[in-house]
């Protein structure tokens, strides 16, 4: 996602284009693949803004949020992550699940949602339509011995 379509996002939501709402969207943007602490997102965004202050990060963040423009994610490690949220990837993506190794901390993203049949299922018996889910999946990466673990199962 680009700087103009961060500005559309923003002004369809009804806020102004500030440079601190942009350069948190942009910091949480440049790092796809990482689950960014608010404190992390500050130490990105005071690069280009240095007069910018944490308490505005934090209003920025929370605002972000709450429009589903970034996602919460917590894992359980004493840290609230911050993530582009759905809002942000235009509606379409549904939670992607988190591999967090019980070792070394690593999380790592994982694409596949193999939920959508129990979904549809839920929603067949019950009439209850399940709009996102969030799974957490606990266990050990391959450089903590996952692999060892595989070979066990062999």
């Amino acid at each position: 996602m680009d700087r103009g379509q961060f500005r559309e996002l923003l002004k369809d939501k009804g806020l102004k284009v500030t440079k601190q709402r942009m350069k948190v969207l942009e910091a949480i943007a440049s790092c796809p693949e990482e689950h960014l602490t608010a404190e992390d997102i500050f130490a990105l965004v005071k690069v280009d803004c240095p007069d910018i202050g944490l308490a505005t990060v934090y209003r920025t963040i929370q605002l972000l949020n709450e429009l589903h423009l970034i996602d919460r994610v917590n894992f359980d490690d004493g840290f609230v992550r911050y993530e582009i949220g759905n809002a942000a990837e235009g509606g379409q993506k549904h939670h992607h699940h988190h591999l967090i190794c019980m070792k070394c901390g690593k999380v790592i993203s994982f694409q596949e949602d193999l939920l959508e049949g129990l979904e549809a299922k839920i929603a067949d018996q019950t009439g209850f339509h399940v709009v996102n889910h969030e799974v957490k999946l606990y266990g050990f990466c391959k450089k903590c011995g996952g692999n060892l673990i595989e070979e066990k199962r062999e």
